[in-house]
């Protein structure tokens, strides 16, 4: 497909985290003591940006099964869509979680990390109908979006609900559980989205 002026297919996992790590701290070396200091934002941002760079090398494996994948989608607020996957079985707004070493749990509504409750949920819930809205007011037709939480780096996830609304998953399994769901969209489907999905236009109303 040929590139377009504004082409988010050139972004990689976790521009839109490098770009704030910068702002905070524009001194390289600042930044490199930033990133090993405790409680430090920077350090904060920095683990953030890892959990995407893993998430990314994940879904870009579903290229194999005729997806298509952006990352690092920023809206005219300045926020951002950590990635976006689009193919056979719909489109996926994805959100990077890095919890490492922690335990993780998925209830009906709710997901906690050691025991303290996040508001990952009501968030990419948010995010997916944002992202939905925008394609669909630039595609002329209905696009649902499912989110999802990709879960880094934790020691344990477990998830209660056999289906729940928001699929959690472990970073590992991404690809796997993506490209192994049922066909919604035809390739043609899946090429226009994409089309509309990379122009940085989509996102600035």
């Amino acid at each position: 497909m040929q590139l377009l002026a504004g082409d988010l297919a050139r972004n990689r996992p976790g521009d839109a985290v490098r770009r704030k790590i910068v702002e905070l701290q524009p001194n390289p070396l600042l930044r490199l003591v930033g990133r090993w200091s405790p409680r430090s934002e920077i350090r904060s941002w920095s683990d953030g940006l890892v959990g995407e760079r893993v998430t990314g090398r994940r879904l870009d494996r579903l290229r194999r099964h005729g997806w298509y994948t952006l990352h690092a989608i920023q809206w005219a607020s300045g926020a951002d869509i950590d990635h976006l996957a689009i193919g056979p079985a719909g489109v996926f707004s994805i959100n990077s979680k890095r919890h490492r070493g922690k335990s993780v749990w998925y209830g009906d509504a709710a997901i906690t990390v050691n025991g303290a409750v996040q508001r990952h949920i009501a968030i990419s819930q948010s995010e997916a109908r944002r992202v939905s809205r925008a394609l669909t007011r630039r595609c002329g037709m209905e696009i649902p979006v499912r989110p999802v939480i990709s879960v880094v780096h934790a020691a344990k996830l477990k998830v209660k609900n056999a289906n729940p609304p928001v699929l959690v998953l472990e970073v590992d399994r991404l690809d796997r559980v993506l490209s192994g769901l049922s066909p919604v969209l035809s390739s043609d489907q899946v090429a226009r989205i994409y089309n509309a999905a990379r122009d940085a236009r989509t996102w600035v109303r």
